[in-house]
């Protein structure tokens, strides 16, 4: 790629982080011509849905209007304006939006997830799950979310063999000053057949590659699926988790969990994402940190175990696809991850101008 392209890009990518009025996902004026990249998305269908917490009004206020700048045809926008208790609407209701995906004709290809907290798992016992991952693997749809939504999107997983996105959610792209990388990396996922993360910080193991089933998603929801037929029975995967709000004690007990529950011998390596830990002091033991509970995740899980995978509670994320094949290889200057065989929109849904481009320079 030339350098005025690659100042472009970086120009492109400055003036989505800018201005919530003008929308993330619009393209710079002052950009020349023949130097366009894309921007837009050509009437691909977005469906919304609340399975958790209320959405803030802020959010929706400022997401709504950037995604259909953006060229998504928003569906289920009144999702976002339901509340019940601490929910986004009553079971029923928040139950409603996944129902809906069983009988529409033709599935959007995207289904985004509003927000996390705390709700999708008192939905599991409701839906046709395996009904729901054969519809989103007959039209090539993918479920995109973190935080709690994980319990929606391992249900598929665990009762249909179906993969997803671990990506942002409305919430991401409601932020006042949304991250330039988070909308690079998510538009890269959903149109790129193969693509591959770097990880330059050097890892505390030794040098391996292996490839695997690519799962996981937050600890805290995982962890509550042990034992239940909603948590994937995956061998030799390559288990990714992430956290937020959580002491270091409290994550190493649901760490154990999953090691008294069999999950953690079975993979063939873990990675790590965020989990905040900058804030969270061990309320037992302050000498108690992160590094402690990593090196106890080492010994108990007989596995090689990763860290620093952007993806989390953070604005900076990458978006990763779970459930599909991925390969690693660790060397003496980091980790790297490929991952391959994942549903992508199709080049003919596209305008020519309906993408971010590949990493942010």
């Amino acid at each position: 790629m030339t350098p005025d392209i690659n100042h472009s890009r970086r120009q492109l990518l400055q003036c989505l982080a800018l201005g919530a009025g003008a929308g993330i996902l619009q393209g710079c004026r002052s950009m020349p011509d023949q130097n366009a990249l894309p921007t837009r998305v050509a009437n691909t269908r977005l469906y919304l849905t609340a399975c958790s917490g209320i959405v803030p009004p802020k959010q929706r206020q400022l997401a709504l209007p950037r995604l259909a700048q953006a060229g998504f045809q928003l569906e289920n926008t009144a999702a976002l304006e339901r509340s019940h208790q601490r929910f986004a609407g009553t079971d029923a209701q928040r139950l409603s939006d996944l129902q809906t995906l069983l009988t529409e004709p033709q599935l959007p290809p995207l289904v985004l997830a509003a927000r996390g907290g705390y709700g999708a798992m008192r939905l599991l016992p409701h839906l046709d799950f395996s009904r729901l991952g054969a519809r989103l693997k007959e039209s090539r749809s993918s479920l995109v979310g973190y935080s709690d939504f994980c319990a929606i999107q391992l249900a598929v997983l665990a009762k249909s063999g179906v993969g997803s996105f671990a990506g942002p959610m409305l919430g991401d792209f409601g932020a006042p000053s949304p991250s330039p990388y988070a909308i690079n990396e998510f538009f890269s996922a959903i149109t790129t057949p193969q693509r591959s993360l770097r990880i330059a910080a050097a890892q505390p193991q030794p040098q391996g590659r292996g490839e695997g089933i690519f799962w996981g998603g937050n600890l805290s929801v995982l962890s509550s699926l042990a034992g239940t037929p909603y948590l994937p029975e995956i061998q030799g995967g390559l288990l990714f988790l992430e956290d937020v709000g959580e002491q270091p004690y409290r994550v190493e007990r649901m760490l154990q969990q999953l090691h008294l529950a069999g999950v953690l011998s079975r993979q063939k390596a873990i990675f790590l994402g965020d989990f905040s830990m900058q804030k969270h002091v061990d309320v037992y033991d302050p000498h108690y940190n992160f590094d402690a509970v990593v090196a106890e995740l080492r010994r108990i899980s007989g596995v090689p175990v990763f860290t620093g995978v952007p993806f989390g509670h953070i604005a900076n994320k990458t978006t990763l696809p779970l459930g599909y094949p991925a390969r690693f290889h660790s060397d003496g200057g980091g980790l790297s991850l490929q991952f391959f065989d994942y549903p992508t929109l199709s080049p003919a849904g596209l305008q020519p101008d309906a993408m971010l481009g590949p990493q942010l320079a």
